[in-house]
Order: C-alpha cells, then structure tokens, then sequence
C-alpha cells in the first residue's frame, strides 16, 4: 500500500493537545520544530499545506499554573486566550526557521455553516495558500461554547478539509493508528493498516476520548475521517511522535490508518452539485458559452451570460441554461444576482470597474459546476 500523501497537492495536517504541550507539561518546542520542518519539506516538493493544531487550553492552563483542566467554560475560554499567545508565537518562530510566513486563523463551527463565512474563510485560505503562506488553524475557543468540549479539533480538521477541498488530512495523535479494540484491554487486537472511511465497523472499534489533556479519542478521528470523505478527502491516522512522519508519508511510506475515501474529490463534488441541491436562479448563456460549458467543460465567464433571473447570494446553487431554456450545467455561482445582472456580458477586466471590486474572474467556475 503506497499512502494517498505522496500523490496529494493539498494537504490538512491536525496536531493534537497532546502533542503540542507533551501532554500537558508545555508547548513542546521540539516537536513543534520537527512539524515546521516537515511542512517544509512537503512545500518544497509543491504541496500546499494546512496546519490545524489544538494545545492554546492546555498552554494557557500550563501558564496559569492549573493541574488539571477546568471544566467551566468561562475557564476555559480563559485558558484559551492565555495560551493562544504562546501557541502562535511559537509556530512563528519555528517556521520562520524554514523562511516561511504563517497567518493565524481563528474559526468556530458557526463560521462554516453560515454561506458567506464560509465563503469568506474559504477565499482567505485559498489567497494564503497562493502567496505561499502556511495557515495555522485552531478553533476560537476564547468565544465558542458547546465546541469547546468537543472534537479536539478533530471535527474541525475535517471540516476544514472540506472548506479548501483539499485532497487529504492527516491526523497526528499520540497512538498509532487504530486497531480492532483498545490494545490496551485487548493484547490480540489487530492494527488496522486500510479501511474505506465511513465503514460502520470502524465506529465500533474505536474508543472514547484517549486522554485528559484533549477531548478527542480515536472515535473522533474515524467520525472526523467519514466528514472528510464527503469531499472525497482520504484520512491518515498516525503517530506524531514517528521520526519525519510527514515526510515518510509524502514518500509513500504506509504509516498509521489510511481512511480511502469512497469517490474521488471532484467526483463527489460533482455529483453533490447534480443531485442535492436547491437551485435559487438561473443564469441564461448565449451558444458560444453553453457549447463550451457542456462540450468543453469550462468555466463560465459574465461575458457569455445574456440574463439574470430571480433572487441569489454569492454561493447559492443556479441552473445554466442556453437561449432555447434547455439546462446545460448547474453550479455554485461567486456573484449575487444583483452583480450577475450588472456584469452580465461584460469582459472579467471590466468587473472591477462595474463592480468596484473582483471577488472572482469567472461567473462559476468549472469545479463548482457540473455539466448535464
């Protein structure tokens, strides 16, 4: 088995709390310097990478002197923004080692379920990606609540996996990988190397949360690796602490629980524009642009739209038809319909000077569309 990193362009990377502080004595500089050397690494070969690392509650708690981990949520909010600070300061300085930038990003649940925070977070990683910035992701844990107590920041790895459709994520954790029952009840437990994600069985192997530093367990990941397969995302689960794991991983070394995922990322994207979407408009397009829509698969550019009807958002899901109103694609479309109707047969050069600003060059672009 060749692992699905060595072949991957973009690629979510997930720490976990224990990881980060040694479990809960600190930040571990050391190990933090390892990642920052490997994301390296992986960049220079021409992947990009997202980094979503828990630790700032289990950092603010190390600072402020707390044995244990509060469980009032004011407490913890607390913690967070206490240790947020050194857990910033520290991936910083660790990366600038390798002449690399970062850019904290703080996001909660509620910013990838509202559309245009979605769309928002989505556009401002995919501009940090391209100016070869390495985001650092964490849950904003100084203002979120029922979050805050779930996930370990696996559910948002995935989640992010699928906001910047990426190809796949990489779990560290402090265990192997899994393995049929708790090894540690079960000394006949075998490891489980391959699986397809989303398999029910897998749900039934895996335990609660692994330790008292985080809130996540092996049931969070393979939970985390089903979410990112929905974008046809496949999931590594290996241990953080393996000697350039990150690298060995881009090599094709078989490393930890690979979660494949059931359909490829453009396929499941495709197939999800096609069948489950409700369509808030229409967009109608002249011959040249529904002949290059349908036969070449291109995106649609303002210039080839002839008319705007009905009432949508930057976002919302339309119909393309062509001058005869026989549907030619359906997509996710970067302009509302006010916009839409203002651009509408006008060159990309001239949105700006319509508009006053450029959001996108194309009307829909052909990876959020699907031909019909």
């Amino acid at each position: 088995m060749q692992s699905v990193i060595h072949n991957a362009t973009r690629i979510v990377v997930k720490v976990g709390s224990s990881l980060v502080t040694n479990d809960g004595k600190g930040l571990d500089m050391g190990a933090l310097a390892r990642w920052a050397t490997e994301i390296a690494d992986l960049k220079r070969r021409g992947k990009q990478v997202v980094l979503v690392s828990s630790g700032a509650i289990a950092e603010g708690c190390q600072r402020l002197g707390w044995a244990k981990r509060p469980k009032a949520v004011h407490e913890l909010q607390a913690a967070a923004a206490v240790g947020q600070m050194g857990l910033c300061q520290a991936y910083e300085s660790a990366f600038r080692e390798h002449g690399l930038q970062t850019a904290q990003v703080l996001l909660t649940h509620e910013d990838l379920s509202d559309r245009l925070r979605y769309l928002n977070a989505r556009t401002t990683l995919s501009t940090l990606l391209a100016l070869n910035v390495v985001p650092i992701i964490n849950e904003n844990d100084t203002v979120v609540t029922d979050e805050i107590r779930f996930g370990d920041n696996d559910t948002l790895g995935a989640l992010v996996t699928n906001l910047i459709e990426a190809d796949s994520l990489v779990i560290l954790t402090d265990q192997q990988g899994l393995y049929t029952a708790d090894p540690r009840k079960h000394p006949d437990a075998a490891f489980v190397h391959e699986a397809e994600a989303g398999d029910s069985k897998l749900e039934e192997m895996a335990g609660g949360a692994g330790s008292s530093v985080g809130t996540g367990g092996m049931y969070t990941k393979i939970i985390a690796a089903k979410r990112a397969a929905r974008s046809g995302a496949a999931t590594v689960i290996a241990c953080g602490r393996e000697a350039n794991v990150l690298s060995r991983l881009a090599d094709g070394e078989a490393i930890g629980t690979q979660l494949n995922a059931p359909t490829t990322r453009l396929a499941a994207r495709k197939q999800w524009l096609a069948d489950h979407l409700q369509l808030s408009g229409k967009v109608v397009l002249d011959a040249g642009a529904a002949l290059a829509v349908r036969e070449k698969g291109t995106s649609l550019l303002p210039i080839g739209v002839i008319a705007v009807e009905g009432s949508f958002l930057r976002g919302d899901a339309v119909v393309c038809v062509d001058e005869q109103g026989a549907e030619v694609a359906r997509g996710l479309v970067n302009y509302s319909s006010e916009e839409a109707r203002l651009i509408m047969r006008k060159a990309t050069r001239d949105i700006e000077g319509v508009l006053g600003y450029l959001i996108e060059p194309e009307l829909i672009h052909r990876d959020n569309m699907v031909a019909l």
